[in-house]
């Protein structure tokens, strides 16, 4: 991954409000038994009038929790 930090999950724990303080541009990648789990990175100024900005634009008709199959979960 790029030339990014990474720390073990523990590691992250014990540092993690120092980290938040100064976080690298690149941020850092928390790893658990040597495995990627999380990248945290910082919200880049610019792309901050991002968030939230599709709202309202766009509307969800029917069940997004439904497949529209029946099924019989004891079968």
């Amino acid at each position: 991954m790029e030339n990014v930090k990474s720390l073990n999950v523990s590691e992250f724990r014990e540092r993690c409000l120092t980290l938040i303080e100064c976080l690298p541009p690149e941020g850092v990648v928390v790893t658990k038994r040597g495995k990627p789990i999380a990248k945290v990175v910082p919200i880049r100024k610019d792309n901050a009038d991002l968030i939230g900005s599709l709202a309202g634009a766009f509307e969800i008709t029917g069940d997004v929790f439904s497949t529209g199959e029946e099924w019989d979960a004891q079968s």
